[in-house]
């Protein structure tokens, strides 16, 4: 039996253009001779829909958009992701703030099955992440049952994302019961080794109730979320039947019966790369921004931005411009110019160095202007320019920071922290340098040049300056940053590792700089955790922990 995953990348709220694709897709289907097409979670309204999930107005159009998927499906069988409306539930109609919270009535996170366009049944989610980007619980009710599906002499059992990632629960109730086939909807977003991770876990389920299994996931940029598709399909004895490319929207079909497939291999900084490039093309072309500014330093950091943002977008909608300014090095200016070269793109040029003294001899009058202040004068006169650019353009500007400065608040408030998004700001500086290796074997030639690559990593804001006179070593920042920001490791046990003074301090700095992360742009996840919506501490903040 021919089945088929609908690996998708749908926009929130663009019902008509959801359905359409799917329509789409669905036609294909019927052509190749599938008998059942498994398509993500949520795929209608997007994933996630976070608070337009309370409007009463999105609901309704969300559920016709369901009746419209139901007519295209027609001559098919299909399971989706969608909501379902459910019983009342009791409202706090005292507290103004509650009074707009949704439709009075529970609301489920569901999978349906659907054959010639009819409901055959459904299966809500039963465990309701509320971690990281995720926030469920704020939005739907729990599955009060578990079902199997008959289907075509199958019982097929059912499940939504999260089911998936727990021993016990749906899928573990849906094997007891003697369930054929079982088929998970998700939108699982990307981090690096995720998709190693997902394998593992649908090769336990197969394994444990001796059945084939769909794994059917979204696709596609969401804000600050990347999801990667690698959607599969696993025989009962663990072997894969299908592995759908990651970071690519298809229609993915195979056999039941059929022989497997190579095993996929664990994917590394080529997948951090295709991650930001989606979400970079899918951030652009979902908001309908016509291209990118971006201020070209001589540094690796707007080196590797300015990459990412050609192969995203095409060169003739990026728009490099370097900004040099009194501590700007000659090195800096070849490095600019060299990567514009390699890119195909006119460098724009915009000296700095009379702005900067004018505004230092105008606020000279009323206060002292050295030290951070001249520093920071500078880069908010290069934020300035680039969004006078995008102002003249309709362009957006992306934001070069990294997940070590961003940590450190090493960047400046309205300075070189302004843009529309900031692509490498879930990377550490480790991994900047790795990506731009990896730019250059891929083009196959020197995008980044080597001189840009191996020298000290500087802000160029007063003489002489490198960033390790003013935040410690990358070689040492970066490690401790992974286990702090990652693994949540107490303070205690990392001062053993890397020295209490250089522990404290890091702590320190990463507390104090909360409020600028704030007025950050939003940053692309491709770790376990994020600065952004999946990390959320409070702006005032004293406990040193």
């Amino acid at each position: 039996m021919k089945v088929a995953i609908a690996q998708l990348d749908p926009t929130v709220g663009d019902f008509p253009g959801n359905v359409g694709k799917a329509e789409g897709i669905l036609k294909e289907a019927r052509r190749k001779g599938v008998k059942l097409v498994v398509f993500p979670e949520l795929y209608l309204l997007g994933y996630p829909p976070r608070d337009l999930l309370l409007r009463p107005d999105f609901l309704r159009e969300a559920e016709k958009a369901f009746t419209r998927f139901r007519r295209v499906s027609r001559g098919i069988s299909v399971v989706v992701g969608h909501i379902l409306l459910g019983e009342e539930v009791e409202a706090n109609r005292a507290d103004p703030s509650a009074q707009a919270f949704g439709t009075g009535r529970a609301l489920y996170n569901t999978a349906f099955l659907l054959d010639d366009g009819e409901i055959v049944g459904y299966q809500a989610k039963g465990r309701l992440p509320s971690f990281d980007v995720f926030e469920e619980e704020r939005y739907f009710t729990p599955a009060r049952e578990v079902r199997l599906l008959d289907w075509r002499g199958l019982r097929l059992g059912i499940s939504v994302c999260e089911d998936f990632w727990y021993r016990e629960g749906v899928i573990a109730e849906q094997i007891g019961a003697g369930a054929d086939l079982l088929v998970n909807v998700s939108a699982s977003p990307y981090f690096r080794g995720k998709p190693t991770i997902r394998w593992g876990l649908g090769r336990d389920w197969v394994r444990r109730g001796r059945v084939p299994l769909i794994y059917a996931n979204l696709v596609g940029g969401q804000d600050e979320i990347i999801f990667d598709g690698n959607s599969f399909v696993l025989r009962p004895d663990g072997a894969f039947l299908l592995r759908a490319p990651a970071f690519v929207e298809g229609l993915f079909v195979c056999d039941l019966a059929g022989e497997p497939v190579k095993e996929p291999a664990e994917a590394g900084i080529e997948d951090i790369h295709a991650a930001l490039v989606l979400g970079i093309r899918d951030y652009f072309r979902k908001n309908g921004l016509k291209g990118a500014v971006i201020g070209i330093s001589g540094g690796i950091d707007s080196a590797v931005v300015s990459s990412l943002a050609v192969e995203a977008l095409g060169r003739e909608r990026v728009r490099l411009v370097f900004l040099p300014g009194p501590y700007t090095s000659e090195l800096s200016q070849e490095g600019a110019s060299a990567v514009a070269r390699a890119l195909g793109i006119t460098l724009d040029v915009v000296p700095i160095g009379g702005i900067v003294s004018e505004l230092a001899e105008l606020l000279s009058h009323h206060i002292d202007t050295v030290g951070v202040v001249a520093e920071n004068i500078q880069a908010r006169v290069r934020g300035l320019i680039l969004m006078a650019f995008a102002n003249a353009t309709g362009y957006a500007v992306l934001c070069p920071g990294n997940k070590a400065e961003i940590a450190m608040g090493y960047n400046t408030l309205y300075g070189d922290t302004v843009g529309a998004l900031a692509p490498i700001g879930d990377l550490l500086k480790e991994e900047v340098y790795e990506l731009a290796r990896y730019i250059n074997r891929r083009a196959g030639k020197e995008i980044i040049p080597a001189f840009v690559q191996e020298r000290p990593p500087s802000a160029e804001l007063r003489p002489d300056q490198t960033d390790e006179q003013d935040i410690p070593p990358y070689r040492i920042l970066d490690p401790l940053l992974r286990e702090l920001l990652v693994h949540n490791v107490p303070l205690g046990k990392l001062e053993a590792d890397f020295g209490a003074e250089v522990v404290r301090e890091v702590s320190r700095r990463l507390r104090r700089s909360e409020y600028k992360r704030k007025q950050l742009p939003p940053v692309l996840k491709v770790s376990p955790k994020a600065f952004g919506i999946g990390r959320r501490y409070p702006l005032t903040n004293l406990f040193e922990g």
